[in-house]
């Protein structure tokens, strides 16, 4: 018997759940936004699949690594585990933006095609699901998708270009907020 696609709440990495720390791959460094793993753990008691959606030019800049950021990766799925929130998944553009900083390719936000492939790979219904993110990119990529957006401010927006697909559905400055309007607004999705 087939289960009906899931919600999910795709989540921006940095400056959205950890803290922003410009090009890391250093695991001792991963610092988790205040109460994130509490609202994502509530997030996940109701039934939503959490995946990471991310930008990482560093590996197109030659910044870092493919293997250092796959080792933060872990890193970060292993604490976020423990914390009890399991990961669907961590999609992540390697790719560098354009020269006016617009994306080259289909998975660089504010393109959607991360969200695509984690609803593909992982059965969710985008419809049904938000996205979480400190930029206005990021509250485009989730629009584009289909998905529902909330503008995480924690200073990480500083272009704030507007357009129909950048108008967060939320904008909020705390993750109990984020919890807030998604648990309150939304009727708990079916598992």
């Amino acid at each position: 018997m087939s289960h009906a696609p899931r919600a999910a709440v795709f989540v921006d990495k940095d400056g959205t759940l950890v803290k922003n720390v410009p090009y890391n791959v250093d695991p001792a460094l991963l610092q988790f936004e205040p109460r994130a793993l509490e609202a994502l753990s509530a997030l996940v008691a109701a039934g939503y699949a959490i995946a990471i959606i991310t930008n990482q030019s560093g590996l197109a800049r030659g910044l870092f690594t493919l293997n250092e950021f796959k080792a933060l990766g872990r890193a970060l799925q292993r604490r976020l585990q423990a914390a009890g929130v399991p990961l669907a998944g961590l999609y992540f553009c390697p790719h560098g933006p354009g020269p006016e900083g617009e994306p080259t390719c289909s998975c660089r936000k504010p393109m959607p095609g991360l969200l695509h492939r984690a609803a593909q790979a992982h059965r969710l219904d985008l419809s049904r699901s938000w996205m979480v993110g400190d930029t206005l990119d990021d509250v485009e990529a989730g629009r584009r998708a289909g998905c529902r957006s909330i503008l995480y401010d924690s200073g990480g927006e500083t272009v704030w270009r507007s357009a129909p697909l950048r108008k967060p559905h939320a904008h909020v400055s705390s993750w109990d907020q984020v919890a807030g309007v998604i648990l309150e607004e939304v009727p708990t999705p079916c598992v």
